[in-house]
């Protein structure tokens, strides 16, 4: 993960990851090149696209930097195998779908160099599509319930909220979106980077938490605005990302979880599982019934190769108990309680 090729001419990288996404790239590489060029070097790895992408790269942003990797390895090993060839100090993963707005990285940039114990931290992010909306991927910064299920300043579930200000302070948080996500490059490299058999989903809260557990902070600089189309690989409700998020989320829980709490999470998080899978067939959404009860299958056959994982993140873990990590269900206060806002918690 050491080894470098991409000469260093500024301190950050944004790296954006690519399949495919010629056109989306088309429409939002421009603001990130025009309002990113001045701190960073606009870099586009690229996951063995077959659309034209490295060439449209060519003929119309000639001073965008490339990595061309061999074959589709997905966003996590993805990102592992371009950002081990990137020297720079601060890495700044960035989707393909998101407009940056100006002066975007200069706060992120700032709060990093003046707040060292910092290993990650993740502009505003609202919706490109509904610009005074927050959006659903991580709003003003990501926290976790009890049974490992995320929310953000701005969206719980499916309630987006209106930004009106509201969560405009700088906070420490659990995670910061991998649609946006600013990583001191030795912490990248000290904390493994992304587990790269997540293959898509969950894996940047994943390194987060691990980031987290050792002490590290990660915050949300809301002064620093993007915007996220989101869903552009694939959307809410396809089966393929059902199975990887709630796959992706168990194999978290089990890498991440303190020993006290393993056994006693993981039962209920079983009930709760069960209930969302007999919640799709009662629904007659036999696709999402079946990938729910796919993901806890691989789950369990994948769940031995990761005990080494969960072994060293014990070992090295400093805080046992988080404060972005809420001690009860969202589930509970959403539903039950009906507490729809982050506010309100």
């Amino acid at each position: 993960m050491g080894n470098t090729s991409i000469k260093t001419e500024n301190q950050i990288a944004v790296v954006i990851l690519n399949w495919n996404g010629r056109e989306m790239m088309r429409q939002f590489l421009p603001s990130v090149v025009r309002f990113s060029e001045e701190l960073a070097d606009v870099i586009v790895a690229d996951n063995a696209s077959t659309d034209g992408s490295l060439e449209m790269l060519a003929a119309e942003f000639p001073t965008v930097k490339t990595i061309v990797l061999d074959q589709n390895y997905g966003f996590a090993e993805g990102y592992n195998r371009a950002l081990a060839q990137v020297g720079h100090p601060y890495l700044l993963l960035l989707n393909s779908d998101v407009e940056v707005s100006e002066g975007w990285l200069r706060p992120l940039l700032s709060y990093m160099e003046e707040n060292k114990d910092v290993a990650a931290c993740q502009p505003k992010l609202l919706s490109q599509r509904e610009k005074d909306m927050f959006e659903y991927a991580g709003a003003s910064g990501g926290f976790l319930d009890r049974y490992g299920y995320p929310f953000c300043r701005g969206r719980i579930f499916h309630v987006v909220e209106k930004d009106c200000g509201q969560y405009d302070d700088i906070k420490d948080v659990l995670w910061a979106t991998g649609a946006a996500l600013m990583v001191r490059r030795e912490d990248w490299i000290s904390s493994g980077g992304l587990d790269g058999r997540f293959f898509a989903h969950m894996e940047e809260i994943d390194l987060c938490w691990r980031l987290r557990n050792r002490g590290r902070r990660i915050v949300c600089v809301p002064q620093s605005v993007a915007y996220h189309v989101g869903g552009g690989t694939l959307d809410q409700g396809n089966p393929r990302k059902t199975f990887l998020n709630f796959r992706n989320n168990l194999l978290m829980l089990y890498k991440n979880l303190p020993e006290s709490e393993l056994h006693s999470v993981m039962r209920t998080r079983a009930i709760l599982d069960y209930v969302a899978a007999f919640k799709f067939l009662a629904t007659f959404d036999f696709p999402n019934f079946r990938a729910v009860l796919k993901a806890r299958k691989e789950y369990k056959r994948m769940r031995p190769d990761f005990v080494p994982q969960r072994m060293e993140n014990l070992q090295k873990t400093v805080n046992a108990s988080l404060p972005e990590r809420m001690n009860c269900s969202i589930l509970w206060q959403f539903y039950a309680r009906g507490k729809k806002l982050f506010s309100e918690l």
